[in-house]
């Protein structure tokens, strides 16, 4: 039988950010329980703010959800608040929009995207009250688990206890079919095992129960009838279904986020992405232009992301973005872009970023010395990057982000210092005369080796990785204007330990879960999951593969070729690249010598284009349009509305700063002719007359809009109310002027209702009597302490215009009150009225619900 979870007695305001969980964005889809033969759970382990904003998470979910007969539903990790809740009241996991339990479902999917998230991952399964690996789930009935992402596909063995399959490579197509299989299989009654064997023939589906490890460490079947070596799917970009979820709350990406090519053919040595995701598709540039365009007009984004491993190597990118801040030139509309290649950063990508919120430039030379670029097959030059950064510096940016490795193969301690060497020379070559010289932000990150890469044979040492952060410390600072961060050394050490492991760090990374290891790619937890990853180590046996880690084991620059041609756990993994080519490709970095980007240049013999992966899809650049320049605020004031609006239901658990950024967007998917404010950071003219707290529900809020255009009342109003949610209930507009008093400064009370609870039963007499009390009172005094620190004695009374009994309960009651509500500071709130009534009744009260039932202005 299925159970909705109560989620209002778990979200509750005393949990940070509980909009986090509820599952009525924008976007969110609700699809009839009933009518789905299949139902999916797709999870981000991390928390909401990271998961509900990943391209890949949001494009799977509309896709599944586009499927005949599918339903999907999303959860994340959720806060140490929630989780500690969820346990307490034997609450198990759910899902956000069906709000079910997650053993509900048929199928559970995780993304696993770096090393360390399979903690988290076996934290939900925990939450959830699922068994953790796939042997003890096979006693119940409990849903499919299994996980997708680059980590999986890289190295699927350290994890395959968990999971009853992985999914390999793009999911676009590959998910849809899973669908189809399990569909089929429940038709026919089928068991897990034998479902399992129908998956297990899906191009792209691991199934680890149908091999088994041999002592010389390859992965081999253990039955004929599966394949020996799984294929990496390949799918092309689909951009269309990147419009999705808008969040409620801020998240990391807060952002439209369109992939416009995937895959990368530079050949970056280091880099896994690069070679698990061959070969290069560019999408049309028609595709991202009218995607951008729709996704900004349905969702209210201001500010859009073009998103691939290398942005600049997608040709279009000038023409494209161009093209897009043309259209779009009106609406304060903003581009960002992930780090892109200073080789090819010029004049016209210059403008497609810049504007009035100017984003950040980050560029990767990743190397200080050019023979270290050259053994990474980097393909970047001195002059190349000069070149880029100074165009940066001619078109107005003073601040730039540069990110370096330390720890790659070959290095010495001069290419080590080269990294300051090339900031101080950037620095002097970029100076321009009459402006402050160019800051920098310079991440130091820790090379760790990956799964099928060239440097996959090489080994790392955690020690060295510590003296060559020193290094560069004690070099950085005799030199001004920069600021450097470095990679924690020991989530390092962790994720090559992992990455590189086999199936004996299933257990491992078991016990580190247990002994407190989660969330173990953020720093405030790097000590305690370090801690928690060195005692599971040790209790398995396995510290002196550890100690490798610590202390290096060998150097792939010292010739020990003996172990290139042995079993590595990955190597039943088809990637499409040959593992002798990668073998070739790291005599050549021996050499130092480079590889030309096969998408643009000569066929590099990897092994990827066939039938299986495809071939570089290139897109050549269409003319790039004339640029007609940067968004100019319009700061014309014609006409004002006052709105009168409510704040129900879950809406009550939606911040008040992240309610302005609601009607932020509502505006701009409504239409509606808003004006600007002048200045550096231009922002709509929308005033919310006061902010209502936490948690607090209301039918008497006020907000006043300024618009650039006279309209029909009428038609605002239906523009507004078409696009805010149902619980944001609009009551009344009317026209003002636009040079009278704004609400937010005539504002003079509100008036509430508060329920209060006590412990035991009370007379509604003795009710009426402490009310009169306080009434009668002309003191009620109430110790505040300021901003600044300073004890400052306020008299309450002095705020509270009337008071009164609006309904009564054994032990609860309802009260009616009007008291001040100024923005400058002079407020009643409903937690004072309770201190008023706990000092005349001297006893303690529970203030259980409020709500406020209107804001009372001054005649203007």
């Amino acid at each position: 039988m299925f159970v909705t979870i109560a989620i209002e007695k778990l979200l509750t305001p005393d949990i940070n950010k509980p909009a986090r969980y509820l599952g009525n964005e924008l976007g969110a889809k609700h699809k009839p329980w009933n009518e789905a033969t299949v139902r999916w759970v797709l999870t981000y382990p991390e928390v909401y703010e990271l998961g509900a904003s990943n391209l890949g998470h949001i494009i799977l979910y509309n896709i599944l959800n586009s499927q005949p007969r599918q339903l999907c539903d999303r959860t994340y990790l959720p806060a140490p608040d929630l989780a500690e809740k969820l346990r307490q009241s034997n609450t198990p996991l759910f899902a956000l929009e069906s709000r079910r339990s997650l053993t509900d479902f048929d199928i559970l999917g995780f993304n696993l995207s770096y090393e360390l998230g399979a903690t988290n991952i076996l934290e939900m399964l925990d939450l959830a009250q699922i068994p953790l690996t796939w042997k003890e789930r096979d006693s119940g009935n409990y849903p499919l688990i299994f996980a997708g992402g680059q980590t999986a596909t890289s190295n699927p063995e350290p994890f395959a206890e968990f999971f009853d399959f992985m999914a390999l490579g793009d999911g676009e197509e590959l998910l849809p079919e899973i669908g189809l299989i399990i569909e089929q299989g429940k038709e026919n009654n089928l068991s897990k095992q034998a479902l399992l064997l129908d998956l297990a023939q899906i191009p792209g589906v691991y199934v680890p129960r149908f091999y088994d490890e041999t002592e010389a460490g390859e992965v081999v079947p253990n039955r004929p009838d599966v394949p020996a070596r799984i294929l990496r799917r390949v799918s092309p970009p689909m951009p269309a279904y990147a419009i999705g979820l808008v969040p409620y709350i801020e998240t990391i990406h807060d952002r439209l986020v369109v992939e416009i090519r995937r895959g990368c053919t530079r050949g970056c040595r280091f880099c896994q992405p690069g070679m698990l995701t061959r070969p290069a598709r560019d999408v049309q540039p028609d595709d991202v232009i009218e995607t951008i365009e729709r996704g900004i007009r349905e969702t209210g984004h201001n500010e859009f992301s073009l998103l691939s491993l290398s942005c600049s190597d997608y040709l279009a990118l000038p023409a494209v973005g161009t093209e897009i801040k043309n259209r779009l030139k009106d609406e304060n509309i903003t581009l960002s872009l992930p780090s892109q290649r200073v080789d090819r950063f010029d004049e016209n990508i210059a403008n497609i970023v810049g504007g009035n919120r100017q984003s950040g430039l980050t560029f990767a030379p990743e190397a200080g010395t050019q023979r270290m670029r050259d053994v990474i097959n980097k393909g970047l030059t001195n002059e190349e990057l000069l070149r880029g950064v100074k165009t940066a510096v001619e078109q107005g940016w003073d601040k730039v982000k540069l990110y370096f490795m330390i720890g790659l193969p070959g290095e010495t301690d001069m290419d080590v210092l080269g990294i300051v060497e090339t900031v101080r020379w950037l620095r002097q070559e970029c100076r321009i005369k009459g402006r402050k010289p160019l800051q920098f932000t310079i991440t130091v990150s820790n090379f760790t080796p990956k799964p099928h890469t060239p440097f996959q044979w090489h080994s790392v040492s955690t020690a060295e990785f510590k003296r060559k952060q020193e290094l560069l410390r004690e070099a950085f600072r005799s030199l001004r204007g920069v600021k450097a961060n470095y990679t924690d050394v020991r989530i390092s050490g962790m994720e090559d330990f992992v990455g590189r492991g086999d199936r004996r760090l299933s257990p491992v990374i078991r016990r580190a879960w247990e002994l407190g290891a989660g969330m173990d790619s953020w720093w405030e937890n790097a000590q305690q999951a370090y801690e928690a990853w060195e005692q599971a180590i040790n209790e398995a046996g396995l510290s002196w593969k550890y100690r490798q880690v610590e202390e290096g084991e060998w150097n792939i620059f010292e010739g020990n070729t003996d172990s290139y041609n042995a079993p590595l756990p990955w190597d039943h993994i088809n990637t499409g690249i040959e593992k002798k080519w990668l073998q070739e490709d790291l005599q050549r970095a021996l050499e130092a010598a480079t590889v030309p980007d096969c998408a643009f240049e000569g066929c590099s013999h990897c092994g990827v284009c066939g039938l299986d992966f495809g071939h570089n899809i290139v897109v050549q650049p269409p003319t790039i349009p004339q640029f007609s320049g940067h968004f100019k605020p319009n700061q014309d004031r014609l006409q004002r509305f006052r709105v009168y609006f409510g704040k129900i239901g879950e809406m009550a658990l939606v911040s008040h700063l992240d309610l302005v950024r609601l009607f932020d967007r509502v505006v701009r998917r409504a239409a509606l002719p808003i004006s600007f404010t002048g200045g550096y950071h231009p922002g709509p003219r929308i005033s919310i007359a006061n902010a209502l707290t936490l948690g607090v529900t209301s039918n008497g809020e006020i907000v006043d809009f300024e618009l650039t255009e006279m309209m029909d009342i009428n038609k605002f109003r239906h523009a507004l109310e078409e696009n805010l949610p149902s619980d944001i209930p609009v009551y009344n507009v009317e026209e003002v002027s636009v040079n009278s008093t704004s609400a937010t400064r005539l504002l003079e009370e509100a008036e509430y209702l508060m329920t209060v609870e006590t412990e035991d039963k009370i007379a509604q007499e003795t009710w009426q009597s402490w009310i009169e009390k306080v009434l009668n009172s002309s003191e009620i005094n109430w110790e505040k302490t300021t901003k600044s620190g300073k004890k400052k004695t306020v008299n309450l009374r002095d705020r509270l215009s009337s008071l009164s009994l609006d309904s009564y309960q054994d032990n609860a009651v309802t009260l009616h009150y009007i008291g001040s509500c100024r923005n400058d500071g002079t407020m009643l709130q409903p937690q004072h009225v309770m201190l008023m009534l706990e000092k005349i009744s001297g006893m303690e009260l529970q203030l259980v619900k409020v709500h406020r039932q209107r804001l009372i202005l001054a005649a203007s």
